[in-house]
């Protein structure tokens, strides 16, 4: 006798419809008209979640049956594996777990089998499965956490979303493996078009991280373990460095309106403004790119920024601004990267540390706070520094105020050609580092410089380079790329049937 056809015909989504009514009769019922709204809102996060968890699975159910459906009939194409062999056989009954955003799900698929080699399996490429049990879009969730807050924090929040589905330690791996594509991103993504008018501006600056001793650098690894040598002391002489902090280097580029300036609307002239003519507003920063980095070289972190100048005027038709601490490394780097590219620029030093030392000068002559000190720092900075030599030869100033004096003038005669705050002013350039030394606020200090963190190498890398990705703008667009990337890294043809083994 010819048996019966017992194909299922019942509704795949049976059990998410019946958790679905159930949700509804908890919600019609006595109990729950008596419940607050915070009660409510709790009892449907709970449930809604998992709602949303059995209808992920009612799907991924759905393609297995029908995968199934087609090893019964016989059908479908004969998959050939990446190293080229076909795999004649089909099995069903292969799953794998997934963790997505609502919960623990099985994705139940086939598997393709050939002789003396590993099964493949056509589904995990269909669904884009992750090489391990996460999904992309937890992923995403736990890199906006942490490098928003610690780890802890994070974790603690995507347990809160998505229930016990991550544990800190694979957060943390999760988080370094989401970082790996933010290089190949801006080297292909294309700068928003701006008016030759607005002139380029370059920043670069050095913000310590404290590091885990293995992830020092190596020279102050061993001025830290020649300290422990030496012996425990109560406190550190003046000028002593505790030799715990890796310098990350940070680096941004912006556009800017021109805001041609006066002197006296940067710094007020003796006994202050009139009021008569109020202060003019200075430039902004408009699109601002930020990289950093713990383990690139300052040279790669400045050679990045420019690059990103470059895709901004490749013909070089716009003026280029770099505004620097007066450091000579860096500026040693600029000097190279501009013989490198042949570019014209116009290198400022940042009027802070300028006026820091004109400070320092004048309370060297003054007591500091008194109008004698504010009108000595706001006229002295127009005039040659060996005047304050002078002064201070006529002064007989004890050896502490001389240092003072002799500092200022070495700064400012080592950078007579940096000093050109009338040009600057005059054509509406900025003459102060403020937007990197923003940057190197937010980026660093403000997740990296929690108190008592130290960090392990790859893990502040992931996490800055992250925070820069945010900082610009640019989570959403790289997100679709880092996810376009890991795919092709897992399934690298684009051929249907060729697939990389997953699990």
């Amino acid at each position: 006798m010819k048996p019966y056809d017992t194909h299922v015909t019942a509704d795949p989504f049976a059990r998410s419809v019946s958790a679905f009514e159930t949700l509804m009769c908890t919600l019609s019922g006595r109990d729950a008209s008596a419940w607050t709204h915070a009660e409510l809102e709790e009892h449907l996060d709970a449930a809604g979640r998992e709602l949303l968890r059995q209808l992920l699975q009612d799907h991924l159910d759905l393609r297995a049956m029908r995968a199934a459906e087609q090893v019964r009939a016989g059908s479908g194409p004969v998959v050939v594996g990446p190293e080229g062999r076909a795999r004649p056989w089909r099995e069903s009954g292969h799953s794998r777990w997934l963790a997505s955003m609502f919960g623990l799900v099985r994705v139940a698929r086939v598997a393709h089998r050939g002789p003396g080699v590993s099964n493949v399996h056509p589904a995990d490429a269909a669904l884009s499965l992750p090489a391990g049990r996460h999904s992309m879009g937890l992923r995403r969730l736990a890199v906006t956490e942490a490098v928003r807050g610690s780890f802890d924090q994070a974790q603690q929040a995507v347990e809160r979303r998505c229930g016990k589905v991550l544990g800190k330690r694979r957060l943390e791996e999760l988080v370094v493996a989401a970082a790996v594509d933010t290089d190949d991103f801006y080297q292909i993504r294309v700068p928003v078009p701006c008016s030759r008018r607005m002139p380029l501006v370059v920043q670069v600056d050095g913000k310590g991280v404290v590091m885990r001793p293995e992830a020092l650098r190596e020279a102050t690894r061993r001025a830290a373990a020649k300290a422990v040598v030496g012996g425990h002391r109560g406190r550190l002489a003046p000028g002593e460095k505790p030799n715990r902090k890796r310098m990350a280097t940070v680096a941004c580029v912006f556009e800017t309106r021109p805001a041609p300036r006066r002197p006296h609307d940067v710094i007020h002239p003796p006994g202050g403004r009139s009021g008569e003519r109020p202060a003019r507003p200075g430039p902004r920063a408009e699109n601002k790119w930020c990289t950093a980095s713990l383990v690139r070289p300052p040279e790669q972190i400045i050679a990045d920024a420019f690059d990103q100048a470059q895709a901004r005027d490749p013909k070089h038709l716009r003026p280029w601004v770099v505004l620097v601490d007066g450091a000579r490394h860096q500026l040693g780097l600029i000097t190279a990267e501009v013989g490198r590219r042949g570019v014209t620029l116009h290198v400022l030093l940042d009027f802070v540390h300028v006026a820091e030392y004109v400070w320092a000068a004048a309370h060297a002559f003054h007591k500091p706070g008194t109008t004698e000190a504010e009108a000595w720092a706001a006229g002295r900075a127009s005039r040659a520094a060996d005047q304050m030599t002078a002064q201070a030869d006529r002064a007989h100033l004890s050896a502490t105020r001389r240092g003072a004096v002799d500092a200022c003038h070495r700064y400012v005669t080592g950078h007579l050609d940096q000093l050109r705050y009338d040009t600057a002013l005059e054509t509406g350039w900025p003459i102060a580092t403020g937007a990197v030394e923003g940057a190197c606020r937010h980026l660093i200090a403000d997740r990296l410089d929690i108190t008592g963190a130290r960090w392990g190498l790859h893990g502040t890398e992931a996490v800055l380079r992250l925070r820069a990705v945010v900082a610009n703008g640019d989570l959403d667009s790289y997100w679709h790329f880092h996810t376009a990337r890991e795919h092709e890294r897992l399934y690298p043809t684009p051929d249907q049937q060729d697939f990389n083994r997953t699990v």
